[in-house]
């Protein structure tokens, strides 16, 4: 007769599951807000509209994930900032539609499940709620041998947010003559980490060495700085009245995601000079010989979250905005767009990589 075998002879730790829906419990109720009826354990999460204030709500949802960084999280061995990344990702995807970020899911799937890595990554998406105002309502947690290699996990998250309906921002708002502002990045924030991780192997550094553009940390930690959540400041300038556009600048950058809010009659022209290029976008432009076009295309380059704003509430928009945290760049205007034209156009690219 052969020996018998349970679920964790199979790689699969029910009570390491359970033990972590215990440690994260008290997690998810520190973001509570109007609207939560639930807490962690059901089989589905509600959240009521009207207790949250809605009277005509549209519905918005997005869903992301941190990519790559991942790695980077793994070899430094520091996952508690990730989850501010998975959040970041999803929640600034709403509020440029004018939503406010209501409710927030996780899936959270490795190869081997530890209780105090676990906590520390959905520590991080706790975090990412608070700052986005949104709850942590509900998630996944998966335990997969064999699908995950040793030490590998994998994010990705779900929020929905709401707008009443004759708040919801559209591309046919934006005009030409609206100004363009730029809201600086905390760094690279989440995307192009395939290529940073080319760099850092060219560089021969380890994530422990100090990194060479922020002496002050190490190189997995400067990497690893969290998407910057731009929900609250960009909630609190459209009370203004004045905004006509956002666009949260991802993989792709200005030239792929500006053009996303525009109408087919709109371009957007922008000053290289206007921002400056933070020192980590700058090393990784000379170890990896990455050129300023190639890194634009691929990183934020500086610029994080990009607001159009009609030109006489440019100050207006400006003010809350900086009043909220946020460091407001002048990026250009937005004009005309000949038929055959790009729809985003940067002036003195090479000499502001150069300068």
């Amino acid at each position: 007769m052969s020996d018998t075998l349970s679920y964790k002879d199979a790689g699969v730790d029910i009570d390491a599951g359970e033990a972590l829906v215990e440690e994260i419990k008290p997690l998810a109720r520190s973001t509570d807000r109007p609207g939560t009826l639930s807490g962690l354990g059901g089989f589905g999460a509600l959240f009521d509209l009207k207790a949250a204030g809605f009277n005509d709500p549209v519905l918005v949802a997005g869903t992301d994930g941190v990519g790559t960084k991942l790695k980077v999280a793994i070899a430094a061995q520091r996952h508690d900032t990730v989850g501010i990344d998975l959040v970041a990702m999803c929640v600034n995807d709403l509020v440029v539609q004018g939503a406010e970020p209501l409710f927030f899911l996780d899936y959270y799937a490795t190869g081997k499940l530890l209780v105090e890595e676990g906590r520390a990554i959905i520590g991080g998406i706790a975090e990412g709620c608070r700052r986005a105002g949104c709850a942590l309502i509900g998630g996944e947690t998966a335990e997969m041998p064999g699908m995950y290699g040793d030490g590998d996990y994998d994010l990705a998250g779900f929020a929905v947010g709401a707008v009443e309906r004759d708040r919801l921002l559209r591309n046919d708002s934006v005009r030409p003559g609206d100004v363009v502002l730029g809201l600086a990045s905390d760094g690279i924030h989440s995307n192009g980490y395939s290529l940073v991780r080319k760099i850092v192997e060219r560089s021969g550094l380890s994530y422990d060495d100090p990194a060479p553009f922020e002496s002050s940390k190490s190189l997995g930690a400067a990497l690893l700085a969290p998407t910057r959540i731009y929900v609250k400041s960009c909630l609190a300038a459209l009370k203004t009245g004045g905004i006509t556009g956002l666009a949260h600048i991802t993989g792709g950058g200005l030239w792929e995601n500006i053009p996303r809010v525009l109408p087919d009659d709109c371009a957007t022209r922008l000053d290289a000079a206007s921002w400056g290029i933070p020192p980590v976008f700058r090393w990784l432009a000379e170890v990896g010989g990455v050129p300023p076009r190639e890194m634009a295309r691929t990183f934020n380059c500086g610029i994080g979250m990009v607001v159009l704003c009609a030109p006489d509430q440019a100050e207006a928009v400006s003010r809350v905005l900086t009043d909220s945290g946020e460091t407001v760049l002048r990026l250009g205007l937005v004009e005309a767009r000949d038929a055959e034209g790009p729809a985003v156009l940067i002036d003195g690219l090479d000499a502001a990589w150069h300068g």
